[in-house]
């Protein structure tokens, strides 16, 4: 081997150790962020065990970072504060005023104890949560719901299916003419 021929593969062998630290270097510095990512998002869907009975729905990974449809507030026996997020179909739904929903539409209801500030009197806060509330629409699969799946979730884990049979049956009656949904987008 002439030296010119060992100088060449003495740089490619550089060239080829330099490049897998660097990729080394770059996996190492990103675990962290990408285990973080992991663990925001939560358990894996499709567990079943974590999903509503008849209608399957379970919470949808980072809807917490969702944009604001509504607050509401329930009066006794509930006394909660409520607030309506929506995934971005929703979102884009409810600004263009289209009715009924597209599919895909996902609108999910968090709810709290209401409690009296204890920094200001007048005020009320969220105390201890109550339920997470889930609509999905997929005018397919729910057709015999009006297009919309439910589930109800209390600590994560959904209610009994005596509960979620009564989902459809108030929306029916109290908000057929909105496509089923009784949050409308807060001015």
């Amino acid at each position: 081997m002439t030296s010119i021929e060992s100088e060449k593969k003495k740089r490619t062998y550089a060239t080829a150790i330099t490049l897998a630290v660097l990729l080394l270097v770059v996996l190492l510095t990103s675990m962290p962020y990408l285990v973080s990512i992991a663990l925001a998002e939560g358990p894996a869907r499709g567990n079943t065990a974590d999903a509503s009975p008849i209608f399957g729905v379970t919470i949808p990974q980072g809807y917490k970072q969702w944009e604001l449809i509504a607050p509401a507030e329930e009066a006794a026996p509930l006394d909660e504060l409520r607030a309506v997020v929506g995934n971005q179909t929703a979102i884009d739904a409810y600004q263009a005023g289209k009715l009924p929903f597209p599919d895909g539409t996902i609108l999910v209801k968090r709810a709290w104890k209401r409690k009296q500030s204890p920094e200001f009197a007048s005020a009320t806060i969220p105390g201890a949560a109550t339920t997470v509330q889930v609509m999905v629409k997929d005018s397919k699969k729910y057709a015999s719901t009006g297009g919309w799946g439910f589930g109800r979730f209390i600590d994560g884990k959904p209610v009994d299916e005596a509960q979620h049979r009564t989902c459809f049956a108030c929306h029916e009656a109290r908000a057929k003419s909105r496509d089923y949904v009784f949050t409308r987008l807060a001015p």
